[in-house]
C-alpha cells in the first residue's frame, strides 16, 4: 500500500474547507445585498449577521479548524513513521465522512441530537488514529 494515500483524506477534507467557504461567501452576497444588514457592524462581529444560514455556515467554518487540526497532524504522523494501513486509510475516510456529515447538518437544519452523533463519531476516529499511531511510536522508536 502506497503510504501517499492518507493524504487523499486530507485533500478531501480540504475540498470540504474550501466549499465551506462558497457556501459562506453566497450566504453573505445574498444577505447584503437584500439590505438587511448593517455591514459596518458585520465587519467587527461574525455574529451580528440577521439571517442565521450566515451564522451557521461561519460557524461550521469554524469547526473546520478545530478538531481537523488534530487530523492534519495525526495523517502527517502516520506517514512520517510509516504507519499507513488500511485501518488507518479506512479512519481518516471516515473522520471526513463524519465531517461531511457534521457539515450538512450544521448548514442545514442544524437539529443538534443528529448533528452531536456525527460530530462524535469523527472524535471516535480521530481517537483510533491516534491509538494507532502510538502503538506504531511505541513499537518502532521506544
Amino acid at each position: 500500500m502506497k503510504p501517499q494515500l492518507i493524504f487523499v483524506p486530507v485533500l478531501a477534507h480540504i475540498c470540504l474547507v474550501m466549499s465551506l467557504y462558497l457556501l459562506l461567501l453566497v450566504r453573505k452576497v445574498r444577505v447584503a445585498k437584500s439590505g438587511e444588514v448593517d455591514l459596518k457592524e458585520t465587519a467587527l462581529n461574525c455574529k451580528a449577521w440577521p439571517d442565521t444560514s450566515v451564522i451557521k455556515a461561519s460557524n461550521n467554518l469554524d469547526n473546520q479548524f478545530q478538531a481537523p487540526m488534530m487530523f492534519y497532524a495525526l495523517c502527517f504522523i502516520l506517514y512520517a513513521v510509516g504507519g499507513v494501513n488500511t485501518l488507518t486509510l479506512i479512519l481518516a475516510w471516515f473522520f471526513v465522512f463524519s465531517r461531511c456529515l457534521h457539515a450538512y447538518i450544521h448548514t442545514g437544519r442544524n437539529y443538534v441530537p443528529h448533528r452531536m452523533p456525527a460530530f462524535a463519531a469523527g472524535l471516535l476516529s480521530l481517537a483510533a488514529m491516534l491509538g494507532v499511531a502510538a502503538f506504531e511510536i511505541w513499537s518502532k522508536y521506544l
